[in-house]
């Protein structure tokens, strides 16, 4: 949409209009004259830089917020001494939060050499009450913040910030049920994108602080999701992944409701779209009508992301997940069965609150069932304001370590395994991006997510190519061009 309208067109000195996104595009044309004075002044645009921390979720916000900032005529760089440093942050896990904390210093040390700098915040690490407080006493050199429910918003509030505010601009709300899109998008890579389908999660894991911070499932329209999906096609996307916090309950509070498995066929019907993938996957929605179309699709990648969380029934019991290990060991062997060139990757958290080494060998005995193709395991992170922060059992960072370490070498151990089954095969391979370590290779990803290096050159990026797969390292594969598709 942005494409089509002319800022330049837009009358700024007449009241702005309430409707969005058309209120949004008002302030970008003022923010735009903003910038064009700071250019006479200055001899040169106005630097801005945008940093992602977080999930697939909160770069596809990146990436909005990077377009409107170039829209507006921001040039945009990936160094943080700019004129304009905004930060999207997480807060799945503490170190998210001192991460960020530790970058807003060093910033701190730009802004006193170039006074005139303008800091943000937003993201999910925003909305907690006790950040912002924290803000406001240690980090009051940042001039804007604002959350997760609100970023469509961006525009007007950073005229706010850059035309009329002395001090920090605080604007957060606590949740929202409004969907504001076809706002301007500065993409990653012009051959795939990621698409926001819901928002939100009602889910409540007791050690989870994302359905605090990014509100109750909303789920978009399918007509909205298809028209996005078919401009981005147009302008060249091969290759899209559809985002949510629980994708698998898509479409339950749309006035007409459609399953994800539903909206997943309406997806592959889209003439011109090679690929199409998706996260995240919860066990407990994850339905046999989705296995089937999985089953059945020509377009939908060979990769399921079912995070697991704990193989014991009594943790994930505790941790709220809403079904037993016998249940996720069920699922994850009818996936097998139906789709056997599948990859199936998870989420595993150590030391939970009561977890004793007897429910790290229940996790550990699911790793060797399941056998899945990669685990992404992490020390549980208490996050106040969740349940399970206030579960006296806190388990020694000793005994959290020791399971880690032991349930990390069995993953290890079979994801190799599993990955490795593909050696001699022919796969096709999107090419994503030209090898940082040796510019003779390109790098890209089979349908089941498997990184495989080739040589080749930058005529190959966003190509589908036919690749035999020579030999296996561990988590990628070597392999040569067959054949270049398309």
């Amino acid at each position: 949409m942005y494409n089509e309208i002319a800022l330049d067109t837009i009358d700024i000195h007449r009241e702005p209009p309430m409707e969005e996104p058309a209120r949004q595009y008002y302030f970008m044309a003022k923010c735009r004259e903003w910038v064009q004075a700071f250019a006479e002044e200055n001899g040169r645009l106005p630097k801005a830089c945008v940093v992602n921390f977080g999930c697939q979720m909160n770069a596809r916000d990146s990436e909005k917020l990077s377009g409107i900032l170039e829209c507006i005529g921001f040039l945009l760089t990936g160094d943080e001494n700019a004129d304009f440093v905004i930060f999207n942050t997480c807060t799945v896990r503490d170190n998210a939060n001192q991460k960020v904390y530790g970058r807003l210093g060093e910033l701190n040390g730009y802004k006193r050499r170039n006074p005139h700098m303008k800091i943000a915040l937003c993201g999910c690490m925003t909305q907690e009450a006790a950040v912002r407080q924290k803000l406001r006493k240690s980090y009051p050199f940042v001039d804007l913040v604002f959350g997760t429910h609100n970023l469509f918003k961006f525009a007007e509030l950073l005229w706010t910030t850059l035309s009329e505010a002395d001090g920090m601009v605080v604007d957060i709300w606590e949740d929202t049920d409004q969907i504001v899109e076809d706002l301007p998008i500065e993409r990653k890579y012009p051959f795939k994108s990621g698409i926001n389908i819901m928002f939100g999660c009602n889910n409540f894991c007791s050690y989870c602080i994302v359905p605090y911070v990014r509100g109750r499932e909303r789920s978009r329209t399918p007509e909205d999701i298809l028209e996005e999906i078919r401009g981005l096609v147009a302008d060249g996307v091969v290759e899209v992944m559809l985002l949510g916090q629980n994708v698998n309950s898509y479409g339950k509070n749309l006035s007409h409701p459609v399953t994800f498995a539903q909206l997943l066929q309406k997806v592959e019907q889209v003439e011109g779209l090679k690929r199409i993938r998706f996260m995240t996957s919860h066990p407990k929605d994850l339905s046999e009508e989705l296995i089937q179309v999985m089953k059945d699709s020509k377009k939908i990648c060979r990769h399921l992301h079912l995070p697991l969380q704990s193989g014991s029934t009594r943790i994930l019991e505790r941790m709220n997940r809403r079904y037993t290990k016998e249940q996720y060991l069920e699922l994850a062997g009818r996936i097998r069965r139906e789709i056997p060139d599948i990859a199936i990757t998870t989420d595993i958290i150590v030391g939970f609150p009561g977890e004793t080494m007897e429910d790290v060998e229940e996790t550990m005995d699911v790793v060797r069932q399941v056998r899945f193709d990669n685990a992404f395991t992490f020390l549980y992170s208490k996050r106040t304001g969740t349940p399970a922060a206030a579960m006296e059992d806190q388990v020694p960072a000793g005994q959290v370590k020791e399971g880690f370490d032991r349930l990390l070498g069995l993953v290890q151990d079979t994801a190799r395994e599993q990955v490795a089954r593909y050696t001699g095969h022919v796969m096709e391979v999107l090419v994503e991006e030209v090898n940082e370590s040796d510019p003779s290779l390109v790098t890209g990803r089979l349908s089941n997510n498997t990184v495989v290096h080739l040589p080749g050159d930058a005529s190959l990026v966003g190509k589908l190519v036919t690749v035999s797969l020579e030999e296996c390292y561990g988590f990628y594969y070597m392999g040569r061009i067959c054949e270049k598709l398309r």
